[in-house]
Order: structure tokens, then C-alpha cells, then sequence
């Protein structure tokens, strides 16, 4: 008999919104297990097709992996055991943290395990839109060679241009670097970080319809909850310069998506990156996908070799830390920490999670 339980929504034939990583067909546990089998822990998949099936399989567990399966109020309330609920990305939308953090759940994720990734895969967002490389593909595939050259001349050069971060995080800050190498000049708005933390990184911090005043490029890098939701749509687009593009390598529901789709039909806003939607497998008939100055991607900028095996690795070993009675290294609502029984034992502050 296994000393934990740590439960996980079988993979299902049909694919649900949330994205590759959360429908992983992981039969394979073998990174979330370096640091699970150790402590006596086994992952147990349950073939529920329904939250009432999956409340009933898993009410025992001593832990949830949140995959496969979106981890309502309704099942929180039903798990009578559970000491942790993991999530093996940045964003933890999969999970109602509200209700986990009522209950004293704490929910644990992965904030910092593909960070250069994104920022890369952000700057290429960035540079293709900026570039026109849609349309310069569509001209050599129409024998109009001659015509890019005098097209690109129309665009002022990136060098001296400003990028606006809405968010400053680990992505925010990996983006600035990059940016700040290509001679961009970068402002943020953060409200949970403090001005001299910006300021020391070359970073000019500013209001929110500031920044989308002054940029010439938008990118978006904050969380997904009820603050952040659709926290661009038409006031915001309206705010932009026409010769603006917005960049979007973070949270699909940030994006009031018919109010891009207008502000780009109608010239409001000059183009987009985007690598991320409000619905996920997104529908090929979206407009947002046919227009030549937009350039998509399908949810793929954490993705490398190394991203999956980190994220369980890391995933296994949060999990792992809460069984043991440790605190996470990052947990989302570490209000659940404060008081609990669990031990606050890293030796120093990490410059992120709880024990900041």
C-alpha cells in the first residue's frame, strides 16, 4: 500500500480547452516520480468522465495533479485528504485557487522552469510582426519580389522604438532584457512591483493607459484572474498608437478577442502576435488566424526539449515537499502556508514563491 495518493484525471478521447499540456496523455510518470516514489507516494490516473465521477475516485487522495480535468470549487469541496494541488505550468486558471485557498489547499506551479523560452518565443512574436514576414512570404509565393523592399520601407526601424510590458514578472523581465538589446526602450505596469525594482533594470515604470499611449509594441505577461480578464479590449485597443502591434505570448482570456479582431479590421491597431487565445483548441475559422497582419502560433512558447521532462520533474517535486509537511517553493496563494503545520524550511528567501 502506498503511503500517499496522488491523483490525476486519465487522459480522455476528447480534448478539452486548456491546452496540450493540460490534456497530456502522460502514461509515463517517471519525472513526476524521482521525487515521489522516494517518499512512498504512487499516481494514480482516474478514468472519470464527469466531476462527480472524479470527486468520487478521488476524494481520498493526498494530492491532485491538476490535469485533464479543471479542478472546480465543486470538486475541492469533495476532496476530503487533499494536502496539495499541482499544476505543471505558470498559470494555475485550471484551478479555482479561490475555493482551493478556503479549504487551506495550498496550489503549487511552475514559475520559473521555461521562462527563457517564453521570452525568446515573445521577441519572435515581436520581430515577426514588427518585419511583416506574413506578407512577405504571401509576395515571393505570388512572384512580387520587387515589391517587399519599397513595402518595408513604409516602417520605422526598431532600434529607438518602446515596448510596454504589461506585467513584470520573470517573463516580463527575460522580455525586457532581450528587448533592451535591440535598442528598445521598455516600460511597465506592474502594480505588485516596486518602482525601484523596474528602475534598477532600466525599466521605466508607468500606468497602464500610459503605457498603451506610448508603445509602439503591447506585451502582455500577466496572470490570468478576475483583475486581468479581458484587461484588453476596445478602451484599451483605442488607447494604442494606429502604428502599434500587440504581442500576446501569456493568457488567452487577457484578450477581449472580438474587440482585437475590430481594432485590427478597422486600422485601430497596425498588427498582433499572438501565441495564445480565449479558446483553446482554437477554431480554424477565427479571424484572427487568416489576417495577413497577424502572426499566430498554437501555444507553443514554452515548448522545448527540456520544457516537459522540468515542469513534471518540478511538478513531482512541489508535490512531494507539501507530503512531507515542507512548504512548497512556489505556491499561488501562500496564505494557506502562513498557519499551517507544514515547515518553512528553505535556509534563505529564493526571490520567489512563499518564502519571499
Amino acid at each position: 500500500m502506498p503511503k500517499f495518493t496522488v491523483a490525476v484525471q486519465a487522459a480522455q478521447a476528447t480534448q478539452l480547452p486548456g491546452g496540450s499540456s493540460f490534456n497530456l496523455a502522460a502514461a509515463d510518470y517517471s519525472f513526476e516520480e524521482e521525487a515521489l516514489t522516494p517518499i512512498g507516494a504512487e499516481i494514480v490516473e482516474l478514468p472519470a468522465t464527469s466531476d462527480a465521477e472524479f470527486i468520487q475516485m478521488a476524494k481520498d487522495a493526498d494530492a491532485v495533479i491538476a490535469r485533464g480535468r479543471m479542478i472546480s470549487a465543486e470538486i475541492i469541496a469533495g476532496l476530503r485528504r487533499c494536502k496539495v494541488i499541482g499544476c505543471g505550468s505558470i498559470g494555475t486558471d485550471r484551478v479555482d485557487v479561490e475555493a482551493a485557498t478556503r479549504h487551506g489547499i495550498p496550489v503549487t506551479n511552475v514559475p520559473d522552469v521555461f521562462t527563457e523560452e517564453v521570452a525568446d518565443h515573445t521577441m519572435a512574436l515581436l520581430l515577426a510582426a514588427h518585419r511583416h514576414l506574413y506578407e512577405m512570404r504571401q509576395m515571393i509565393r505570388a512572384g512580387r519580389w520587387a515589391e517587399g523592399h519599397p513595402y518595408l520601407r513604409n516602417f520605422p526601424r526598431l532600434y529607438g522604438q518602446t515596448l510596454g510590458l504589461i506585467a513584470f514578472g520573470n517573463v516580463g523581465r527575460a522580455v525586457a532584457r532581450r528587448a533592451q538589446a535591440f535598442g528598445l526602450r521598455v516600460i511597465a505596469h506592474d502594480p505588485f512591483v516596486s518602482e525601484t525594482e523596474m528602475t534598477s533594470l532600466g525599466v521605466e515604470p508607468v500606468g497602464l493607459m500610459e503605457l498603451l499611449q506610448r508603445s509602439d509594441f503591447v506585451s502582455n505577461h500577466g496572470p490570468l484572474n478576475d483583475t486581468t480578464h479581458h484587461i484588453m479590449s476596445t478602451e484599451q485597443f483605442a488607447a494604442m498608437k494606429p502604428s502599434a502591434m500587440f504581442i500576446n505570448a501569456g493568457r488567452g482570456p487577457s484578450q477581449d478577442e472580438a474587440a482585437l479582431i475590430d481594432a485590427l479590421e478597422r486600422g485601430v491597431i497596425a498588427g498582433a502576435g499572438l501565441d495564445v487565445f480565449e479558446v483553446e483548441p482554437g477554431d480554424p475559422e477565427n479571424p484572427l488566424f487568416q489576417m495577413d497582419n497577424v502572426i499566430v502560433t498554437p501555444h507553443v512558447a514554452s515548448a522545448t526539449s527540456r520544457m516537459m521532462p522540468e515542469t513534471r520533474r518540478r511538478l513531482g517535486q512541489e508535490i512531494a515537499l507539501v507530503l512531507q509537511g515542507r512548504w512548497p517553493r512556489s505556491a499561488v496563494n501562500p496564505q494557506t502556508l502562513q498557519n499551517s503545520a507544514l515547515e518553512r524550511w528553505q535556509p534563505q528567501p529564493m526571490n520567489r514563491g512563499p518564502n519571499r
